[in-house]
């Protein structure tokens, strides 16, 4: 019957001879699909009329900037061969015709301002961007928003999140299948109480790239950006200049520098209001200057390996404190810290100096004693002796360092701190006691402080605790740890085992020291080296410049490349962008 009625309109369309069905049928079976065109009724297998078709062309040409012909003439056809957003382009009351297959919700948006994000499934292993490149372009992508709406988006480990983030294929149960590269290449879910509220697909089929001309591949970043506004509440639109415009407009410059079009800004404002650090009366502009975001400062020489008798021993006992941040394990030591990433791999054997990265803590720093991600906002708090800072990423918070009386803590300070996955109450350790706090009523909870001696099993006076995404928490001190599952309050038999066996790669480990070649050169500072702990799931990533010539001179130097490195490789420059 669809068949009969491409015919019959072939028929009946003075503009269409030089169309062949095939043409027709796909023309038709696009306007349905976004939204333009319902489907012929397969009950009464009514056709679609001359004038119902004319109808929808028109409203597809003005929303695509076309000339309004009400034919499917080649540059019709040449923009619905375009890559796009999945989604429909006109909500139901903007609609040519009243009869849709699918339909846009009203206007919705989160009654909440803090949202969280994480990848759910990568590209698949063959496509050209690496996890940490990919994690870094969603981040950035979604801080084009939070830039200027009063939206913080924090990624988090475990299973759930309120924007879920997929790479998958063909037909994967949502309602909206893709199709091979090109035509569509994502779509989002509106805010909403639907389990998908939120939630962003793209296209595994597609090649997604970073950094490539327009005809080699799809702009990962690009398609974010837009992606994100759905999944904030913002519906297609047709305006030329727009992110929100549902065809695939190529790479839309560096992800550090890009600022929203005007049009875009004030129509999230609609939604969320503006952001504090944002005029109101803010005006289309040709530079990103005064949308920049906040970089992280280049370092002096990013080239510069820390002198041998600077770098603590990580295998030798004590740390000063312990912290999950954004599912990953930070050990701080002295001046210095190790990361390790969700998978449990040290990212660097060399550790990176704190103050360089937290920006923001006094320079003279010589330690910290606890550390932890606060649970109603996901910003971090540091704490040394009588003072905290607060970080939102690694940018600490105006009006800070403040007392930690603030907390109702004791004046001696505390040994550590971790938000207990129970209860998302925060749990202070000084001495034999401990205290817990409501981050949410933003105070101490009655009854408190209490001996530690209830924690059974736990040492008193600790280094430091954390929680870690397996659900369960870990306590800290010297050369051991100690686990305490779930809920309990005493610790697993078999404990405690040694931190710089299970966590830091020290047994059997890898030599510290660079072994020059013959010609001198540090043979283990080209490009990426990993290295995998025999019998375990532990793996590092340990490189630097083996040039004499700075890094951000060379032709193939990524901006972004370093700053995704000194983000998920704080000293190793190990992202091939």
């Amino acid at each position: 019957m669809f068949l009969f009625s491409v015919i019959w309109f072939l028929s009946e369309t003075s503009a269409a001879p030089s169309l062949t069905a095939e043409q027709m049928s796909m023309g038709m079976d696009w306007l349905s699909k976004f939204g333009y065109l319902p489907p012929p009724d397969p009950v009464t297998g009514q056709l679609q009329t001359k004038e119902a078709l004319t109808k929808a062309i028109k409203a597809m040409q003005k929303f695509g900037g076309l000339e309004e012909t009400g034919v499917l003439d080649e540059e019709t056809l040449v923009l619905m061969k375009t890559p796009r957003c999945s989604l429909p382009d006109l909500s139901q009351s903007e609609s040519p015709l009243r009869r849709r297959r699918r339909t846009l919700p009203s206007q919705t948006k989160w009654s909440k301002r803090h949202l969280s994000w994480r990848i759910r499934t990568f590209p698949k292993e063959s496509h050209l961007l690496g996890r940490d490149t990919v994690r870094a372009l969603m981040y950035y992508a979604l801080k084009v928003w939070s830039d200027i709406a009063p939206l913080d988006f924090h990624e988090v480990a475990g299973s759930q999140a309120d924007i879920q983030i997929d790479f998958t294929k063909a037909d994967h149960n949502d309602g909206y299948p893709f199709d091979g590269p090109g035509g569509t290449v994502a779509h989002a879910f509106y805010p909403g109480e639907r389990v998908t509220a939120g939630d962003v697909h793209f296209d595994n089929d597609e090649a997604w790239t970073f950094r490539s001309p327009d005809s080699h591949g799809m702009d990962l970043f690009a398609v974010a950006v837009h992606e994100f506004g759905h999944a904030i509440g913002l519906v297609h639109t047709s305006a030329m200049e727009s992110i929100m415009r549902p065809y695939y407009q190529g790479p839309v410059g560096d992800p550090l520098k890009y600022s929203l079009p005007y049009e875009d800004k004030v129509r999230v404002w609609q939604l969320y209001g503006v952001r504090d650090s944002v005029s109101h009366t803010a005006q289309p502009d040709t530079s990103h200057g005064s949308d920049q975001p906040v970089l992280l400062d280049l370092p002096e020489n990013r080239s510069t390996i820390l002198p041998d008798s600077d770098i603590p021993d990580r295998c030798s006992a004590h740390f000063d404190a312990v912290a999950q941040i954004r599912g990953e394990a930070f050990f701080f030591k002295g001046k210095y810290f190790w990361r390790l990433t969700r998978e449990k791999h040290l990212v660097s054997l060399r550790p990176a100096q704190i103050h360089r990265f937290w920006r923001g803590l006094p320079t003279t720093l010589d330690s910290v004693d606890a550390v932890y991600e606060r649970p109603r906002d996901h910003k971090i708090v540091f704490f040394k002796g009588l003072n905290y800072w607060v970080f939102k990423d690694n940018n600490v918070e105006e009006g800070y360092p403040r007392p930690i009386s603030d907390f109702g803590l004791p004046t001696e300070g505390v040994d550590a701190a971790f938000v207990w996955p129970h209860n998302d109450k925060t749990y202070f350790f000084k001495g034999d006691q401990y205290w817990r706090y409501d981050d949410y009523l933003h105070r101490m909870d009655l009854g408190y402080p209490k001996d530690s001696m209830l924690w059974k099993g736990i040492p008193a006076q600790l280094d430091d605790a954390t929680r870690w995404s397996d659900g369960a928490s870990y306590f800290f001190k010297g050369a051991e740890f100690w686990r305490v599952r779930g809920s309990d309050m005493e610790v697993e038999a078999g404990y405690p085992q040694p931190i710089g066996k299970d966590w830091l790669l020290c047994a059997d480990m890898l030599s510290d020291s660079p072994a020059p070649d013959a010609n001198g050169t540090d043979t283990r500072l080209r490009g990426q080296h990993r290295a995998s702990h025999a019998g375990s799931n532990y793996q590092v990533c340990s490189c630097t410049s083996d040039s004499a010539t700075p890094l951000w001179l060379r032709p193939s130097f990524s901006l972004l490349g370093l700053l995704v490195c000194f983000w998920t490789l704080p000293v190793a420059l190990c992202i091939d962008l």
